[in-house]
């Protein structure tokens, strides 16, 4: 009688005609065993390389003897290391006079900072240490203590401020500004913070995050600061801002880069004209006021300004008019760039869509416990973009540029 074959049995054998008995090992236990080969190798492997690194710094192998010998060993000590083959045992070497500072490990933790990344996003998107805790636990098996995850915290914000006041190199003809407000914890209360951030394409075309520092509101003083911190990191080469009408700024940005032109976003000047037409009648203004820039050139288009104002008054929408009137000329900067930027620059849409995301990643923290906290998870949103496709995609070719500035 053959043997049964239940389902879960670690092996069964049976005998095959003119084969002979015939073994079946579960797959899993071959898995397993193949896992564990693979996390002895890695443990074997770093532990050689220990071993020959501190051979380099005793200038001499384990008990041999020569005269270049520069020190001795002196017993070694156990640490566990949390590889993705698994936890391997690694036996440091320790010496009578050097200091063994091994830069293996180093730099073997640096190919295997996924678990360290890992953390700090889940904080950094607003997941609480306890719960960080248990989800370490859930994926790698290892709590993780909430002093862990809070050095790892001050680790990353070294380096967070270390690329936020980084220099910024060469020319960068477009400049993209915007604030946004977060809640933060303040004496017991709730209050707003800024934090303004700033965008800029070089002259390679490609974009680049310029700027991300936290303001104590959207006012002329800081952005004087803000502005001033741009000019002292390098900031040059701009010909055009883009930004909403933001209270000081504009004068500012007149005392800092008074060479450049200013263009005002198309789509907050259209919001700031809706503020003075009935609900029933914006849907036909704003194709009167899309039609105004989506004239030929410049002059054509503060014609059709002048036919648009007209039209509003006729409607008995004078206050309209008169914010169209008023406000024109500030949004037709860009036509003093190449056409093929127009689309890019009449508006800030290309921060707008920044700032919806750090929205979005903002909003499962609530009120933050202090600015620095706020501008921390800010500006390490806007660092992984950075290094996404949004920063290595050329994003508008600037070969025409200088010739149409040459014209103009």
């Amino acid at each position: 009688m053959e043997p049964s074959k239940e389902a879960g049995s670690e092996a069964v054998s049976g005998k095959a005609p003119g084969l002979g008995p015939v073994v079946q090992i579960d797959e899993g236990r071959i898995q397993a065993h193949l896992d564990e080969v693979v996390r002895a190798t890695v443990e074997e492997t770093l532990n050689a390389l220990l071993d020959a690194e501190a051979d380099e710094l005793c200038g001499a192998r384990k008990y041999e003897r020569t005269e270049d010998r520069k020190d001795t060993r002196a017993g070694s000590y156990d640490r566990q290391l949390h590889t993705k083959a698994g936890e391997v045992t690694l036996t440091v070497p320790k010496l009578r006079t050097l200091p063994f500072e091994t830069a293996i490990i180093e730099r073997y933790k640096r190919r295997e900072s996924s678990v360290e990344e890992a953390l700090i996003e889940m904080y950094l998107a607003g997941v609480s240490v306890r719960r960080v805790e248990d989800i370490t636990q859930a994926l790698w098996g290892t709590r993780v203590s909430a002093s862990t995850v809070s050095d790892l915290n001050q680790k990353i914000y070294g380096k967070i401020d270390e690329w936020r006041e980084r220099p910024l190199v060469g020319d960068f003809p477009y400049v993209f500004l915007d604030g946004l407000w977060l809640k933060r914890s303040w004496g017991g209360e709730v209050k707003n913070v800024s934090v303004l951030v700033a965008i800029g394409v070089a002259q390679s075309g490609y974009r680049e995050i310029l700027a991300v520092s936290e303001g104590a509101k959207e006012d002329k003083a800081s952005w004087t600061q803000f502005l001033r911190e741009l000019k002292d990191r390098g900031l040059k080469g701009v010909e055009l801002f883009v930004s909403d009408k933001c209270l000081g700024l504009v004068d500012n940005l007149a005392e800092f880069y008074p060479e450049a032109r200013w263009q005002r976003c198309i789509v907050h000047f259209y919001r700031n004209v809706w503020t003075a037409v009935p609900t029933g009648k914006v849907k036909g203004v704003a194709a009167m006021l899309k039609a105004i820039h989506a004239q030929e050139d410049a002059q054509s288009a503060k014609e059709k300004a002048r036919q648009v104002a007209i039209k509003l008054r006729e409607m008995r929408l004078a206050r309209a008019a008169e914010i169209v009137e008023a406000g024109i000329d500030e949004t037709l900067s860009y036509y003093s760039m190449p056409s093929e930027h127009w689309r890019s620059l009449r508006t800030n849409n290309p921060l707008e869509r920044l700032m919806r995301e750090i929205r979005r990643r903002t909003r499962v923290v609530g009120a933050f416990p202090d600015g620095k906290s706020a501008l921390m998870l800010v500006a390490a949103r806007l660092r992984h973009v950075a290094a996404t496709k949004w920063g290595t995609k050329r994003y508008l070719q600037m070969n025409r540029l200088a010739e149409v500035l040459s014209i103009a």
